[in-house]
């Protein structure tokens, strides 16, 4: 973790220092090396979060967007369970940098204890993740187009969608390097509305950044991506029930009634 505890403050880890742990109390040691990013951890292999990774400089660079206040927060449910949350900002909204692999029960299972979450992943950790989402955005139709969104027809054929298109969450997958300008490129995958399709739309770094840190984005929520959803939904049962494409379909209407609610709400545009 980045952070121990020191005389009840947070602190980052320097060599020969010696913290305690939000969880559970017990000592902490710094781990300060040339291969591993500086981190604390427990004595031994014990670590009191299951849900718990080692870090890379991916995650310390997305963690650095946020307060000191907001990183590494301690996040309790009723029965007492207890995980570290990577970013939990004012309004509530927890964010989750994932690096490695997770396991679709352990991805269910974070998504039913933080009721308000946004999944951020790396989409460079495995070299043909990204060949694939190109390769995706490339034979996918735009079905609106401002904001542009995309409908891909075969999520399977892409390991990320394949993934994480399933669920109810939150999630933007992060191709850029470290050292690029933060007005890259995120992509948003909406949350599940059809059995066999995904959607996805490109989204700023640092609007969704800047969202956050001024406590902005339940609006964005409220105001955009929910009224997206229910659109994309009733286009989806549309067509289910055999209404054919064109002006009588009204997620082919979208661009118009997007229009509108922009005019009122411009500040909010992906």
């Amino acid at each position: 973790m980045k952070y121990a505890l020191i005389n009840g403050e947070k602190a980052v880890s320097t060599k020969g220092a010696k913290g305690f742990c939000p969880i559970c109390s017990s000592e902490l040691i710094a781990k300060c090396g040339e291969v591993n990013v500086n981190h604390w951890a427990h004595k031994g292999n014990r670590n009191c979060d299951s849900w718990w990774e080692n870090e890379t400089d991916w995650h310390r660079s997305w963690k650095d967007n946020f307060p000191i206040i907001w990183q590494e927060i301690v996040h309790s449910a009723e029965s007492g369970e207890k995980h570290i949350a990577d970013v939990k900002t004012e309004t509530g909204w927890v964010l989750e940098f994932q690096h490695s692999y997770l396991k679709p029960t352990e991805r269910r299972s974070r998504n039913a204890f933080y009721s308000k979450l946004v999944w951020i992943v790396d989409g460079n950790r495995r070299p043909t993740d990204k060949i694939q989402f190109e390769k995706v955005i490339k034979e996918s139709p735009a079905i609106i187009n401002n904001p542009p969104i995309l409908r891909v027809l075969f999520p399977e054929e892409c390991r990320l969608l394949k993934e994480w298109y399933d669920g109810n969450a939150l999630v933007l997958f992060d191709f850029q390097e470290m050292k690029e300008s933060n007005q890259s490129i995120l992509w948003f995958l909406f949350p599940k509305i059809a059995a066999t399709e995904a959607y996805i739309s490109p989204f700023l770094r640092q609007k969704f950044i800047e969202m956050h840190r001024e406590n902005k984005f339940d609006e964005l929520v409220r105001n955009t991506i929910l009224p997206i959803c229910k659109e994309l939904s009733t286009g989806l049962q549309n067509r289910s029930n055999n209404i054919g494409y064109g002006s009588q379909n009204r997620i082919f209407n979208f661009d118009r009634d997007m229009a509108i609610m922009r005019s009122k709400q411009r500040r909010f545009r992906f």
